[in-house]
């Protein structure tokens, strides 16, 4: 045989092949399903003919799944997919039956592996207004938003009022709640589509309820407390849906003209959950005269919006009761505002002698007094324990409690922490695995106070641990043993001078030294006396690192809370509060980290 035959025998015996695989693979199956949606048309008409009293009346629709013509024996052995042994899907497959036109018609959708019925088998789209996921602050009102649309493939557009709504939303109970929403096309195909409800504690719906229909706090509420980013804040009220918060303690020392500068300080200490609940809003800061400070209720003066700012007289007149309020604390503590000559306004619980009786004093803006921030958070966030008390305040989702075993150096800013008896409060952790800590008070107790001096025959007053009149030699000596210093790690220390008043980063030098112990700055975060607590806030005062080159200038905090930054008197001496550093390694065990359930540090 020549070529040109060979070449057609092999050209015909491909053909065969291909022919036989498409067969095989393609034809024979697809005839065999085929043949497989007759028999379950047969067996549907065989169950209506037995059961007649079954058949759909009017537009209705019947459906016969291929599991109940199973189980009325219509079908004789099982449907199977074709070139295997595996069955038919039961609860996928079925036959519908509707009346057209004085006649019954059958639909039969059968659903083998990779074979399935060309007829409509899809219920419609459903789409909903609004998000489905919501979340309800508890016992607040649960609104239904409905259905938007629903589009079938086949029959268009379909009435949103025929769509079933399932379920029920408990708004005055904690958990999570789903909404049905179900459809069917003109052959009666189902869709449904859920909305999931969970019913939370929020901060917005919890301020609402204890306001009551007040705009905000007034006097000195017991149920207002919020542990934010570690800090006691007290909820000053609603701002818009979100709240309005403020510092319940001085959380540092500042000149008045650099409040904006010292802000930017603590904000970065916040930790990221913090900042993401944080809301950029405008506050009052408006210029006000001496006399109408006192009574001012409306502002017309604020910010450009900002992530954190401090309280105006404003703010703190329209929580006066009786000239009482929380806004005023037992410290110093700078409003944002001014008045025409430049000064500006200091806040506290009473003044003496010539401010008997007032809110507010005017100060030159270049010295230093407490900040309390004031934020706004956004309404939503979640309440995860607290009941709003001093001693129990509310605690939110930017707070994850330490577990046993945890590095101290891991711990957050503003947390607590016991060190064999004492307690420190974390102000950072640092890069070499050590942590940055501050006692909560200073040594002693109403009885036994602790203080030292400095050393009067000098002019200049010094902060440095290597001279034994300076302060900071019996703080990093003598003083260590109030102290379990076993605990501790010797670190550098960066001793702020200034040239003559102590103006927030405007120091003319700093000077390092190697100690254990030190005083605190007291521009550094926490460096203010702790309200929290009878120690802290009724006894001692202490002594800060902050020196001057002015003559006998230095700087401690009165034991009001007040700074003391000015030419001290001979013999004037303060108390001792340290700042230390943690040994790098140490771990926490039981506790939440707060002033009442500190973390046990090993």
């Amino acid at each position: 045989m020549n070529k040109k035959g060979n070449s057609i025998i092999k050209l015909v015996v491909t053909i065969c092949i291909v022919f036989g695989f498409v067969w095989f693979l393609i034809v024979s199956p697809m005839i065999t399903f085929h043949n497989n949606e007759k028999k379950l048309e047969k067996a549907a008409k065989r169950y209506f003919e037995i059961h007649s009293n079954s058949l759909p009346t009017g537009s209705r629709v019947k459906t016969l799944s291929l599991k109940e013509l199973y189980d009325n024996g219509l079908l004789e052995g099982d449907i199977e997919v074709p070139n295997s042994k595996k069955v038919c899907s039961i609860g996928n497959s079925w036959v519908k039956v509707r009346k057209e036109d004085n006649l019954y018609r059958y639909y039969v959708y059968l659903e083998c592996g990779m074979f399935r019925s060309k007829i409509d088998h899809e219920g419609p789209e459903i789409k909903l207004n609004g998000s489905s996921e919501v979340t309800l602050g508890i016992d607040e009102e649960y609104k239904e938003a409905g259905v938007a649309s629903v589009i079938d493939k086949n029959d268009g557009k379909l009435k949103v009022e025929d769509v079933t709504i399932k379920g029920n939303v408990d708004a005055n109970k904690l958990g999570k709640y789903t909404i049905e929403y179900i459809a069917f096309d003109n052959l009666k195909n189902r869709s449904v589509v859920t909305r999931e409800v969970n019913v939370v504690k929020t901060i917005g719906s919890t301020t609402k309820k204890l306001l009551n229909g007040e705009a905000n706090f007034k006097g000195y509420p017991a149920n207002n407390y919020v542990r934010f980013s570690n800090v006691i804040y007290q909820i000053y009220g609603m701002s818009g849906d979100n709240v309005m918060l403020v510092s319940a303690e001085d959380i540092g020392f500042v000149n008045y003209n650099k409040i904006d500068k010292w802000l930017d300080y603590y904000y970065n200490l916040l930790d990221d959950a913090a900042k993401n609940m944080i809301v950029s809003s405008k506050f009052c800061n408006m210029e006000v005269d001496s006399v109408a400070a006192e009574g001012i209720v409306d502002c017309n003066s604020f910010t450009k919006r900002r992530k954190i700012y401090i309280p105006s007289v404003v703010d703190v007149n329209k929580t006066l009761v009786d000239g009482n309020s929380f806004m005023k604390p037992s410290t110093m503590s700078w409003v944002s505002n001014t008045s025409p000559d430049g000064n500006a306004y200091l806040t506290r619980s009473y003044f003496n002698g010539d401010g008997f009786g007032k809110n507010y004093m005017l100060y030159d803006p270049n010295t230093n007094y407490g900040v309390r921030p004031m934020i706004v958070i956004k309404g939503a966030s979640l309440i995860v324990d607290g009941e709003g008390t001093f001693e129990k305040p509310f605690v939110l989702s930017d707070f994850k409690k330490g577990k046993g075993g945890t590095l101290v150096n891991e711990r957050e800013t503003g947390e607590y922490l016991s060190v064999n008896g004492t307690l420190f409060r974390v102000i950072e952790g640092m890069k070499d695995g050590t942590t940055k800590v501050i006692a909560d008070h200073a040594v002693g107790s109403r009885n036994d106070v602790v203080e030292t001096t400095f050393d009067a025959t000098k002019e200049v007053i010094t902060y440095n641990p290597k001279d034994k009149g300076s302060v900071a030699y019996y703080i990093n000596n003598a003083a260590t043993k109030y102290y379990d210093t076993n605990y501790f790690a010797k670190h550098t220390i960066e001793v702020p001078v200034y040239k003559d008043k102590f103006i927030y980063g405007k120091e003319a030098k700093t000077n390092k030294y190697d100690v254990i112990l030190s005083a605190p700055n007291m521009y550094e975060i926490f460096s203010t006396k702790s309200t929290l607590s009878v120690e802290s806030s009724e006894y001692s005062s202490y002594w800060l690192m902050n020196t001057s080159e002015a003559k006998y200038t230095g700087a401690a905090v009165f034991f009001a809370g007040s700074v003391v930054d000015r030419e001290l008197r001979v013999g004037e001496s303060f108390g001792v509060r340290v700042v230390a550093y943690l040994k790098k390694g140490l771990v926490i065990s039981n506790g939440d980290g707060s002033y009442y359930s500190p973390y046990i540090v090993k």
